[in-house]
């Protein structure tokens, strides 16, 4: 399939069968989300991956989402509750690193990350990170249906239940949205062989020439 294909035959899948996703496929997607745009390439979120049925069903307790458990894969995406001046030192030591250059050619750059994000309090930088690990919510559900793996964005799960089986609070993080992945059971999800429905393009778009 091509990508407009992908991501029309690609729905919030409801009903999850009992078929693993193949290592290759959940790495692919895992790499396209390491790789999604991010401002000022901070990546100011964390990604994890969890295939353990256990605790899957200890995650789901109380959701209305039974995705959380049924599905092969969950990812939870936990952004940042807060931007240290650590952190930011971190990332301009990755930064020449990777780069291959030295830490004082990226000092213009190290202060201006300071000056806009210290000077903010912490919940307008949570917000900003929540924002962030959006977007690489996106990039992920393109990359599942391009490697023609079911996959099912939620918000509706109880995210201190999650903060505390996962320890985020000791890492700085907390859960923001989650990415169930897996393969559609055909016979139990009604919406499996429904016709996707989106605006037409004339409506849905504005063209200034």
């Amino acid at each position: 399939m091509d990508l407009l294909e992908s991501l029309n035959w690609r729905y919030a899948t409801k009903k999850f069968s009992n078929k693993k996703l193949a290592a290759d496929k959940l790495q692919t997607i895992v790499d396209a989300i390491n790789l999604s745009a991010s401002s000022a390439g901070m990546q100011p979120y964390r990604l994890f991956v969890i295939e353990n049925s256990e605790l899957k069903k200890e995650l789901g307790v109380g959701s209305f989402n039974a995705q959380i458990t049924e599905a092969s894969h969950l990812l939870v995406f936990a952004a940042y509750t807060a931007i240290r001046k650590e952190d930011i030192q971190k990332y301009i030591q990755l930064i020449a690193r990777e780069r291959n250059t030295t830490e004082e050619s990226l000092v213009d750059f190290k202060n201006s990350l300071e000056k806009y994000f210290l000077s903010r309090t912490d919940e307008e930088n949570f917000i900003w990170s929540a924002r962030q690990a959006y977007i690489a919510l996106g990039t992920g559900i393109i990359a599942a249906a391009d490697q023609q793996v079911d996959a099912t964005p939620m918000e509706g799960f109880d995210s201190e239940r999650f903060d505390t089986l996962l320890g985020l609070k000791e890492k700085g993080l907390k859960s923001v949205v989650l990415l169930a992945l897996g393969y559609r059971d055909e016979e139990k999800d009604p919406f499996a062989r429904m016709k996707k429905v989106r605006l037409p393009k004339e409506e849905f778009v504005t063209e200034i020439v």
